[in-house]
């Protein structure tokens, strides 16, 4: 049992002026005393409804106002009318919106019809639901874990110690202190054990005899504990201090462990070199690449440990440097043992460890390890894989679902330590902490929101937690990422808005919220396209007829300068500089007259509108003749505008 947690053969190791100042108070009054007030969220977009102008946009924005609202009875319809006619298009209909119908339905006492869009919501979202909160007794959590493997012999086991098992290529490489036929037999002088060497096993076809890793890799001392990159090239391994021959100890005469590195050539693991970060003064062992194989996690009792042995980490910069260890603090490491990590594609983090609660001995754990600002929670992966033994060197394929895991229970074993293969048949539910961060704006101006409130809803539509955004608009939160969440902002005055989370693995996300106004005031000189939020009015190319898409945002003005009868506007046409001058301003002089012709066949006065095309002389950027741009900044400058003149 000693080789397997001894990373040395003593020490166990288991983050200006007046007049300026005059004119525009002057200015401000006579704006205010020009201003209109107007209610885009629910009046504007329902009398457009109302008109037979429709569009998933226009229905997904009176829905929401109606449903952030409480308004459940007036919302239901619209969503059922968004959901039955552009359900199909997964691009538009995100599943937030079958969750909002859903509650609508519910509030209603549709609860056959609600648990119909509940179904679709958690079957887009893959949704695992509400988390049971954690029981009290430590013993009942493992019991709750148990259960979920089938464990099964590894057929390659010695009567001696065998342990640390790595994929690699169709087997698998693991430590053992097994001889195979040496003439020398280097034992260990302590307690007349061979040493370990790494060894290595196919699992697949008919040559599955067990073998020593080839090349320079195993020496007379320890070899264990192996991580491999994915294009099969490098290996990270834990050695004795032993190198080029010759063995190193510290001041008391104890030969430490250190991690090494080797590289493959034609088959062989040879150009073995030392990692920076190790010492002559404390050991390093059981190395465990991250996914994006951008980070190295280990274990060691280096300075700063906090119990006697902990998990750490080093950025992988290249070129044989590293980053400076990091602990993983207190979350994980305890006073006690904390060495075997292992990291999966999903960033689980599994480990071993005697100081978090257990069945005995070393237990296997599990946690997300997404992020360091937030500690998740530590599970015990349970029975059979934990005993009251030592159980250790746990990996898994999360695709297959079958994994290897070490262990000196006395029951089914063949030698002091074992490898046993396991099938998990129910995945782990593990909980985890996501941090959500982002700002809130004025979806027109811009400008920061100061003391918005921004929620976290959870799928049973309860508030969770909230906070206030501070001085710059901005926000902090954490929400259970093992489950869907809402972020919701809010501010009086503005229509609240929300993004959907789905379950996730913990990576810290930034949404930032573009809040609109629930009452829009204008006056002279502004442009009603921005105050309400207008899509881009289209033309054809080299046309100027009304196109259906831009009816309906032209509609939107319409009900504006019906609700206002004094209300003047005037439309500007802009074109892109692309083209002839003159034909530019052709063309967009005839697409304000077009867009006038329409508003006037619609019931709009035509004293009441002017109409005026600019070609290409008022560009918003630098994409001028000769300047070559993307499609999307000259886009930017094929503009309408709806300017309030009186």
């Amino acid at each position: 049992m000693l080789k397997k947690i001894l990373l040395c053969s003593s020490v166990i190791l288991g983050i200006c002026a007046t007049g300026s100042a005059q004119e525009r108070r002057l200015e401000r009054a006579n704006k205010k005393y020009n201003e209109y007030s107007f209610s885009p969220a629910i009046d504007i977009y329902k009398r457009v409804l109302e008109k037979g102008y429709e569009s998933a946009d226009l229905l997904k924005r009176l829905g929401n106002s109606y449903y952030f609202n409480a308004k459940y009875e007036e919302a239901a319809p619209i969503y059922k009318q968004l959901i039955t006619k552009y359900g199909d298009n997964d691009s538009i209909i995100t599943p937030d919106f079958y969750f909002r119908y859903a509650q609508t339905l519910k509030t209603l006492g549709d609860d056959e019809d609600a648990d119909k869009m509940l179904a679709t919501f958690s079957e887009l979202t893959k949704s695992s639901g509400v988390i049971d909160a954690l029981e009290e007794d430590y013993l009942a959590k493992i019991e709750e874990n148990s259960g979920r493997y089938s464990i099964k012999n590894f057929p390659y086991n010695s009567r001696l110690s065998d342990f640390a098992p790595t994929f690699y290529e169709d087997g698998l490489i693991f430590s053992s202190d097994r001889d195979t036929g040496n003439l020398a037999r280097y034992r260990h002088t302590w307690n007349s054990k061979d040493f370990l060497d790494l060894y290595s096993v196919s699992l697949n076809g008919d040559n599955n005899r067990v073998k020593k890793v080839s090349g320079d890799v195993n020496t007379r001392l320890h070899e264990s504990t192996s991580a491999i990159t994915k294009d099969g090239t490098t290996m990270y391994f834990t050695r004795n201090n032993f190198l080029d021959g010759k063995r190193y100890e510290d001041d008391n005469g104890t030969i430490r462990l250190k991690i090494y590195q080797a590289t493959l050539v034609d088959g062989e693991w040879i150009d073995i070199t030392e990692l920076p970060f190790n010492s002559d003064d404390y050991s390093v062992a059981h190395p465990v690449l991250s996914p994006d194989e951008k980070q190295l996690y280990f274990a060691s009792d280096m300075p700063g440990t906090l119990g006697e042995s902990d998990l750490w980490k080093v950025r992988i910069v290249g070129d044989g440097t590293f980053g400076p260890p990091i602990n993983l603090g207190r979350n994980i490491n305890t006073e006690g043992r904390e060495t075997f990590p292992f990291i999966t594609d999903k960033d689980v983090l599994y480990f071993s460890s005697d100081g978090h609660p257990g069945l005995g001995g070393l237990d296997v754990f599990a946690t997300k390890i997404a992020f360091d600002e937030y500690d998740q929670p530590i599970v015990n992966v349970g029975r059979l894989v934990n005993s009251k033994y030592d159980d250790f060197s746990f990996i898994i394929d999360e695709e297959s679902r079958e994994g290897y895991f070490s262990s000196n229970r006395v029951e089914g074993g063949m030698g002091e330590d074992d490898i046993y293969g396991f099938s998990e048949n129910e995945p782990l539910q593990l909980d985890c902490i996501q941090e959500v961060t982002g700002t809130v704006r004025d979806r027109i101006s811009n400008e920061i929101l100061v003391g918005a409130t921004v929620k976290i809803i959870d799928e049973e539509n309860k508030e969770v937690s909230s906070t206030i955004t501070d001085s710059k608009g901005a926000y902090v939160l954490a929400l259970d990422c093992s489950k869907g969440n809402f972020v919701r902002a809010l501010m009086e005055g503005y229509i609240p808005s929300e993004e959907f989370l789905p379950e996730s693995y913990g990576k810290p996300r930034i949404v930032d919220f573009y809040l609109e106004r629930d009452v829009v005031t204008g006056g002279f000189g502004d442009d009603l396209a921005k105050l309400l939020q207008l899509s881009t009015i289209y033309f054809d190319l080299n046309k100027y007829n009304i196109r259906p898409d831009a009816e309906i945002e032209i509609q939107k003005v319409i009900v504006a300068m019906e609700k206002y009868p004094s209300l003047k506007i005037k439309v500007n046409a802009h074109t892109d500089s692309r083209g002839n001058d003159a034909y530019n301003l052709w063309l967009s002089q005839q697409r304000a007259e077009s867009t006038v012709d329409y508003m006037v066949s619609k019931g709009i006065s035509r004293d009441r509108l002017e109409g005026e095309g600019f070609g290409e002389k008022l560009l918003l950027n630098e994409c001028d003749d000769g300047i070559r741009c993307s499609r999307e900044k000259h886009q930017l400058n094929r503009r309408s505008e709806f300017i309030i003149l009186e």
